[in-house]
């Protein structure tokens, strides 16, 4: 019996339609060439008002019509990773963690239910640099957001229980984190790249985590947050006079304590070729990690280290990426580009790939790095990874908060206020000679470092044709 039911007959009307669609498709022509590019808009670039108060504490200000919204970073350069002791690494996450935990004046629970009851949030972050402390609110609250800004970044109690919360909190993240091969190769490149500099010491350790003490994070506190090594960035619908005025009152009266810490010094601009060779028993793929020392943010490359480091292995069209995924589908992905700080920086590659693939690969790896340096990059890639950098920068660039991120991020590595408005148009100036210049000089695959994790028995004679690797047993 024929099946005439009106669902049956909806579905034969729907199959129809469906293939009258794709013939449809099937015949309309697309154009023989895509129309060219309409030309690059530039970066409004904001004005800055900035003033120093008498305690040296910078404050930058930048009004922006839009969300009736004001955004507060607040960066304490020296205050970060590179503060920690030998034995005390990656103590400022702990310490930036804990700030908005509980103050002099109220606990964990009151900051937070006093910045949502001022449409925002308040929070900090550690990096190589600094640590930064930011928070937002509706403008009409903009007050009140400074004065609990300053209040958890000058008043942090390191209440006990929280302390002790953290620190568990923190060994189980690290449990969990040192069974991951990518960790475990981070630390050793770190390592192999920046030797015993402070910058290759941002992983915690358990030892590290289990004598911390809720006094000595208020003499670390004590030591690293000074005014006159720090920069208030205020963004958003406010006035300049006014947002002036919220931060002496907020921070007019904050003083340093005690002498301020050394400058950090730069760590080696090379380092010895290493070969390591982490044991992963079982592993059915292997974790490929190379690098060298790079340079600082300020260096004169350094604009044309981040496009060639852009065309090479950042982002889904670089060549690394491309290579190693898209053509020999070896990986998930693959990247390689240059990382910078305020006194150095690395250049660093990587992927997680099959067992059988290492050395193909690893080969790859170092063709292409030897590409960048050896061969001009052809104007059409040349001009199409410039109007990516420059279009992910412009609206990246759009939400106030970013701004100020931007803003505070760029002084702690050392990049003045005008690099926001000056960033664009140095990437339409790089040539494709400095990119090869910049390739050759930092991506020459005879001086990078390999760490590799997996399991020996796979890989090992794979590597041969790399050199000898030192195996690092768990």
């Amino acid at each position: 019996m024929k099946n005439t039911t009106p669902a049956f007959r909806l579905g034969l009307l729907a199959a129809a339609v469906a293939i009258a669609g794709a013939v449809q498709a099937a015949t309309v022509k697309t154009p023989a060439e895509l129309p060219p590019f309409g030309k690059d808009k530039p970066l409004a670039v904001p004005k800055i008002t900035q003033q120093t108060l008498p305690n040296g504490l910078q404050v930058w200000v930048v009004p922006r019509n839009g969300i009736p919204r004001v955004d507060y970073v607040l960066a304490v350069r020296g205050a970060g990773f590179g503060a920690d002791a030998p034995d005390a690494p990656g103590r400022a996450k702990l310490l930036a963690g804990l700030l908005s935990e509980g103050t002099t004046q109220r606990n964990s629970r009151q900051i937070a239910e006093a910045a949502q009851a001022m449409g925002g949030s308040v929070g900090a972050a550690a990096s190589n640099d600094g640590i930064s402390v930011a928070g937002n609110a509706l403008a009409s609250h903009a007050a009140g957001m400074a004065r609990l800004l300053a209040e958890v970044a000058r008043q942090p109690a390191f209440p006990d229980g929280e302390v002790q919360l953290a620190k568990t909190n923190a060994l189980q993240g690290l449990k969990a984190a040192s069974t991951q091969p990518g960790f475990r190769a981070a630390k050793a490149l770190d390592g192999a790249v920046y030797g015993s500099h402070a910058y290759g010491r941002t992983q915690e350790t358990e030892a590290a985590i289990n004598a911390v003490t809720a006094e000595g994070l208020r003499a670390e506190h004590a030591r690293r947050f000074r005014p006159d090594r720090a920069l208030l960035v205020i963004t958003g619908r406010i006035d300049p006079a006014a947002a002036l005025k919220l931060a002496r009152d907020a921070f007019g009266d904050w003083k340093a304590s005690g002498e301020a810490l050394p400058e950090l010094a730069p760590p080696p601009a090379t380092a010895p070729v290493q070969r390591l060779l982490l044991e992963r028993p079982g592993s059915v793929q292997a974790t490929l990690r190379l690098g060298r020392p790079g340079m600082a943010a300020s260096g004169d490359e350094q604009v044309a280290l981040r496009l060639t480091s852009t065309i090479l292995g950042q982002g889904f069209s670089s060549r690394i990426n491309q290579n190693l995924r898209e053509e020999k589908g070896y990986t998930y992905g693959a990247r390689a580009g240059g990382v910078s700080w305020r006194v150095g920086g690395a250049i660093t590659g990587g992927a997680d790939v099959r067992n059988e693939v290492t050395a193909a690969s690893m080969t790859e790896y170092i063709n292409e790095y030897r590409r960048i340096g050896s061969e001009p990059v052809p104007e059409d890639e040349l001009g199409m990874n410039k109007r990516f950098m420059a279009g992910s920068y412009l609206v990246s660039t759009q939400l106030q908060g970013s701004v100020a991120r931007q803003l505070a991020s760029n002084w702690l590595v050392g990049l003045p206020a005008d690099f926001l408005g000056k960033f664009v148009p140095a990437i339409q100036k790089v040539t494709a000679a400095e990119v090869q210049a910049v390739g050759k000089k930092y991506f020459n695959p005879d001086e990078q470092s390999w760490v590799v994790v997996g399991d020996s028995t796979q890989i090992a004679e794979q590597l041969k044709a790399f050199g000898e690797f030192t195996p690092v047993r768990p």
